[in-house]
């Protein structure tokens, strides 16, 4: 059954809303029945990718400069988001060509029947995120954090292991001060005492550690509660159906990527450690908080009914539950979401 909308709750649903309008009346992007196919092996001459400074292997695909190695011809624009919610946005729009983002904004797309396809399994989240508070507040358990200040990102992975893990402690919502936040603001919220803590991702989790902070609970102990959150990669389906074969190379140089994250640790340190704000060692730290899955491990996640389907249906129910979206997880439409041949790019 469908639970009460909180206030909270209810006004993350207006500005969604209100989002969506904006979204529609300046889309060019449809479905991809609009698109026009391109011949075969044909190539972009200009490929626009979202991505955010967090350890993963579109990150070091990019540091790695292998991309304009491998399409010396093509303009590649790398644009820098904050939240996956803000990559959906953009991609919806048609100025997003790529993207990895996280398992609550893919069900969300999907539920909105946004033009977007699911082509890889990038990573699972674990240490990588966590609900980080301040050493210097009386705060020992998810029970203490009443009455409290708590920042997140709406609409991500980080809200939804939040909610899930105050769900599963018994603890309500309303009686915690929930902020939404991008990253930047919420760290610049961490130095300034306006916060009491924050449900974040790294690069900005090892930040407020080293700030006084300390962690409560990481989205890999919300995973063994049963809600566990992904990094999945998509793409616009116009894009998609000018250019598969593109894309189907592209799925290729990511997976090299999740192997060389690997298989050589120190090296994909080296390469990230300076995007992310981090010494090398740090930025080593960072990686062990997500397991990259390469293509070898692809097959159980993309197969009919498989992991990926379960994860993304579990995701939209539960944010149905929460008063995010307004209809059950539909699998069906899940399922014509996920290019289940991508992932054989062996």
């Amino acid at each position: 059954m469908k639970k009460q909308i909180k206030p909270v709750l209810k006004k993350l649903t207006a500005v969604v809303a209100a989002s969506a309008i904006a979204v529609s009346l300046a889309a060019c992007a449809g479905s991809s029945k609009s698109a026009e196919p391109a011949t075969k092996d044909a190539v972009p001459d200009e490929i626009h990718i979202a991505y955010w400074e967090s350890p993963n292997a579109e990150l070091l695909l990019k540091e790695s400069g292998k991309l304009a190695e491998a399409y010396p011809d093509t303009k590649i624009v790398w644009t820098e988001f904050t939240s996956g919610p803000d990559i959906i946005t953009a991609m919806q729009a048609g100025s997003i060509d790529l993207a990895t983002i996280g398992t609550p904004p893919v069900a969300t797309a999907i539920a909105n029947d946004y033009p977007i396809s699911v082509y890889y399994v990038e990573d699972i989240i674990g240490e990588l995120e966590g609900l980080i508070v301040k050493e210097d507040q009386d705060i020992n358990s998810l029970e203490d954090l009443k009455g409290k200040t708590i920042a997140t990102s709406f609409g991500t992975t980080d809200h939804f292991s939040l909610l899930n893990a105050l769900s599963n402690a018994g603890v309500d919502i309303a009686d915690i001060t929930l902020m939404d936040m991008d990253g930047s603001n919420i760290y610049a919220a961490w130095d300034r005492g306006d916060i009491d803590g924050a449900y974040i991702w790294e690069s900005i989790k090892s930040k407020i550690l080293n700030d006084g902070g300390k962690e409560l609970i990481s989205s890999a102990e919300v995973a063994e509660q049963g809600a566990a959150t992904l990094d999945i990669a998509i793409v616009h389906n116009d894009f998609y159906a000018k250019y598969p074969d593109f894309v189907k190379t592209y799925a290729g140089l990511v997976d090299e990527a999740a192997q060389q994250f690997n298989n050589d640790p120190e090296g994909s340190a080296k390469l990230m450690s300076q995007g992310l704000g981090l010494t090398e060692d740090e930025t080593l730290f960072a990686m062990s908080g997500v397991i990259e899955l390469p293509e070898s491990e692809q097959a159980e996640w993309f197969a009919s009914d498989g992991r990926l389907t379960s994860t993304l249906e579990k995701t939209w129910d539960f944010l149905y539950d929460q008063g995010y979206l307004t209809s059950e997880a539909d699998k069906d439409a899940i399922q014509n979401a996920i290019l289940s041949d991508l992932p054989k790019v062996g």
